[in-house]
């Protein structure tokens, strides 16, 4: 299938980079020099300043959004409209009602969308999901989990500081993984939801943290934390159910070598059996991600995180957000 992106940041780069030969055909950005430096890392790619005219091309199939947060559903409504399935990178919009309106033309066009929460497509993760199923576990009880980053020189003054284009600050950023990856591993709504944001460091309109404790209706709970102040890059995530526990740690490069860690529980309890997995190569879950894509296309089948699954997720950022505005915080937001 031919592909199109839309976005040549840094994000764009690497999604051009997960690629296989010949199939991306055109690229658009704003800035158009940086369309034309990624056309031309490309044999016979186009090159263009509006992303209107890169939906319009009949030659190709998929587009990928991968720009700031504010123009993910006008571009994703444009691919659409021209019968295109996409794939759009995370939060997928910065509304449930923006969310709402996507899945509306969606069924209107008959076009698969799929939303890039591509943590679901790290090799330890998948692991765990697998023995998660397996139900070797038994039934899960809660689940942990921390992913935050130091943020770096000037970083109050990037994008994801802008709340016109971010949405908000790290919760929307970090935050919405780890929510996602609590209702993929739960399988299971949250009918409780409370948290806290603070900005403790970053002098910006948006949080730097935020503390959240999702309950689901048979009381399975998520606690979570989502940080730009973490000085040490760290991403953890803890399953623990009736018969043993699930750890993953690390997200290769800056966050360490990625490992998944299984704890299972001995008959007479007492120290459990440990088996660990390690997967030193690089990061391939955005290749991962594509091809179940595809497949779903192909298949004609809702593929992995789809807007539905958005949908959920920015439901609970936006309860996040209204019960820390109605405490007296970010009345911005």
């Amino acid at each position: 299938m031919n592909i199109g992106i839309v976005g040549c940041g840094s994000v764009g780069i690497k999604r051009s980079k997960s690629l296989g030969k010949n199939v991306l055909k055109a690229v658009a950005d704003i800035e158009i020099e940086k369309a034309y430096l990624l056309a031309s890392k490309n044999t016979g790619v186009k090159a263009f300043s509006d992303y209107k005219e890169l939906c319009k091309l009949s030659e190709i199939d998929i587009v990928i959004v991968s720009t700031t947060n504010n123009m993910l559903v006008s571009i994703t409504l444009e691919a659409i409209r021209n019968g295109k399935h996409v794939l759009v990178e995370k939060p997928g919009a910065i509304s449930s009602t923006d969310i709402l309106i996507l899945i509306e033309e969606q069924k209107k066009h008959n076009v698969k969308v799929k939303v890039g929460y591509n943590l679901r497509d790290h090799p330890a993760l998948l692991k765990a999901k697998e023995i998660v199923d397996s139900t070797d576990i038994g039934n899960l009880m809660y689940v942990n989990g921390t992913y935050g980053h130091g943020g770096r020189l000037n970083y109050e003054k990037e994008w994801r500081a802008n709340t016109i284009i971010s949405g908000g600050g790290i919760l929307i950023d970090l935050g919405v993984h780890l929510i996602d990856l609590s209702r993929w591993f739960l399988n299971d709504e949250f009918s409780k939801i409370n948290g806290s944001i603070h900005t403790y460091f970053w002098n910006m309109q948006v949080e730097d943290n935020a503390f959240l404790h999702l309950e689901t209706k048979d009381h399975k709970v998520a606690f979570l934390h989502a940080s730009c102040t973490e000085w040490k890059n760290t991403f953890s995530f803890k399953i623990t159910g009736e018969r043993g526990k699930l750890q993953i740690d690390g997200l290769e490069k800056s966050y360490g070598t990625e490992r998944l860690t299984y704890y299972r529980l001995r008959p007479q309890l007492g120290p459990p059996i440990t088996t660990i997995w390690e997967y030193p190569f690089p990061d391939n879950s955005w290749e991962v991600e594509l091809r179940e894509f595809v497949n779903s296309i192909r298949n004609d089948i809702e593929p992995e995180c789809n807007l539905n699954d958005a949908l959920e997720t920015m439901k609970i950022v936006e309860q996040i957000y209204k019960i820390n505005t109605t405490r007296g915080k970010y009345d911005n937001i």
